[in-house]
């Protein structure tokens, strides 16, 4: 039983060396960016499939731009009438920095950049597709960002109040979304947006968007890890055959 209990404690001692003590540059095997606006369809954002961050066991820092982008036009329910449309023009994300994402009050910084062209009457094909509300502004407010509130005037005025990324749980008048800490190089950011407009059926429009990240494990741990498990199982070997 003593052996045994040495056994545990020296692979308990492997696996906290194996934890980095520092942000190590740690690549994405999956990720994807959801954007929810009120009852519409929610735009799946493509992952490029490139990008990294530096890593903690609580942080991430440098998260890369430019790996989600979409272009297109998404059809709407006539159920939503009077918008027939939404067509998302260059949106695209920003550097990425979450500072401190295992706790809920947790979180951080990255934009999301583009236009979104909501088409009211008529489809996006044809005219008038005639409100235009941008995400962000000099890439310090709107949608994970936070700061002064977005004022788009026209036919209808919009008002865009954007909040930075957290894992807790964020809510936009009745509806709530929540995040996930960072653990076993995954983690789930919310951050909710707030769209005002001075027409009646869509007064406040909640947006949700969800950054789901799933880092590779640096190669140095791995290794690492390896080498810890094969050395205890030699000496478990050793001790066995006396």
């Amino acid at each position: 039983m003593r052996k045994l209990f040495g056994l545990v404690a020296a692979l308990g001692l492997v696996m906290s060396a194996a934890q980095p003590a520092h942000a190590v540059v740690q690549s994405l095997s999956s990720a994807s960016l959801t954007i929810y606006l009120g009852t519409l369809p929610p735009l799946s954002v493509t992952w490029n499939g490139t990008g990294s961050a530096d890593v903690t066991s609580s942080t991430i820092l440098g998260l890369s731009s430019g790996i989600f982008n979409f272009t297109g036009t998404t059809p709407v329910d006539p159920s939503a009438f009077p918008v027939a449309g939404l067509a998302y023009v260059g949106l695209s994300n920003g550097v990425g920095n979450f500072a401190g994402v295992d706790t809920a009050a947790g979180g951080g910084l990255m934009a999301v950049s583009g236009v979104a062209n909501v088409c009211l009457f008529a489809s996006c094909a044809a005219p008038p597709a005639n409100v235009s509300v941008p995400f962000t502004t000099g890439g310090v407010n709107g949608m994970g960002l936070g700061g002064a509130p977005i004022v788009s005037l026209g036919a209808v005025n919009v008002t865009v109040n954007g909040n930075g990324w957290t894992t807790g749980t964020v809510a936009v008048g009745p509806i709530s979304m929540s995040g996930s800490p960072l653990a076993g190089g995954h983690v789930t950011l919310i951050t909710p947006t707030i769209a005002m407009t001075n027409m009646q059926a869509f007064a406040v429009l909640p947006i949700f968007s969800v950054l789901d990240l799933t880092f590779v494990p640096e190669p140095g741990t791995l290794v690492l890890l390896a080498s810890g498990v094969a050395g205890l199982a030699m000496v478990g070997r050793k001790r066995m055959s006396k």
